[in-house]
């Protein structure tokens, strides 16, 4: 394991977090991932998206949000209000500490809902978007109408529940705080306020995400220029080569578009 995995550099933020994130200087716009549910910022796409940009010359900025990875916090304590604010202060820290202006925002499942909201927030900058198994509105369409009555109760009355993980031994953690702040974020159940280029992959075979999520935040969006290119036989990672060459291919075309 290399050293930059070991001691990455860390953002202090005004909510008194300290972010985990590692930067790729060279040209604009700068290209942000987004991670996933308990993910971090050392997984397969993200490091492929940051040795392509590399190669390309291109700036690339990965982290973890508060909770996950190598930044401070614990990941039952966390909501998707505090990881969209810890996304607009990476972006933020970013525009500051290395003079860059535009952003392409790359989002996996749970950072597709993240990255739409952090664009929400800084419309001037963000110049695309590149949604890989976009997850909006997890926590209440998938989590929350999911949950039996007797999960319901243990909820009311705990405060918590597990439910099982298929990426790991450790079951989830579900909180009341996670879903109760989710549904103060849901984006589909309005129009999506950004007029920009978005590109979104969606696997048919997805067991978590249901292959509908990205073609109905296509047409929640308020731009124009949005495709959707479903995959068949694809899961949820979307990790697999022919995966990876796929999302490679659709951030060169998409950053031909907005550069």
């Amino acid at each position: 394991m290399t050293s930059e995995i070991n001691s990455p550099p860390m953002l202090k933020t005004a909510d008194d977090r300290s972010l985990a994130y590692h930067f790729s200087p060279g040209k604009a716009p700068c290209v942000m991932f987004f991670g996933g549910f308990k993910s971090d910022m050392s997984g397969t796409k993200a490091m492929a998206l940051e040795n392509h940009c590399r190669v390309r010359g291109q700036a690339f900025v990965r982290f973890d949000y508060s909770g996950h990875g190598a930044s401070s916090g614990t990941f039952e304590d966390g909501c998707i209000g505090d990881w969209s604010a810890d996304g607009v202060a990476m972006l933020d820290h970013v525009m500051a500490s290395e003079q860059h202006d535009r952003f392409v925002l790359v989002g996996s499942s749970m950072g597709g809902w993240i990255m739409l909201l952090v664009a929400l927030q800084r419309k001037a900058v963000v110049a695309g978007l590149l949604g890989i198994a976009a997850a909006p509105d997890f926590t209440e369409d998938l989590m929350r109408a999911g949950l039996s009555e007797q999960q319901n109760r243990e909820l009311e009355r705990h405060g918590r529940i597990e439910m099982p993980n298929d990426y790991d031994d450790e079951p989830y953690i579900i909180t009341k705080k996670l879903l109760d702040d989710g549904r103060k974020h849901l984006l589909l159940r309005r129009e999506v306020e950004l007029d920009i280029p978005v590109r979104l992959i969606q696997g048919m075979a997805d067991g978590d995400v249901p292959w509908h999520t990205s073609p109905n935040l296509a047409n929640q969006l308020r731009s124009d220029n949005v495709t959707v290119q479903l995959v068949k036989n694809g899961g949820h990672s979307l990790s697999e080569p022919d995966d990876l060459a796929r999302l490679l291919k659709t951030l060169d075309n998409l950053m031909a578009l907005v550069t």
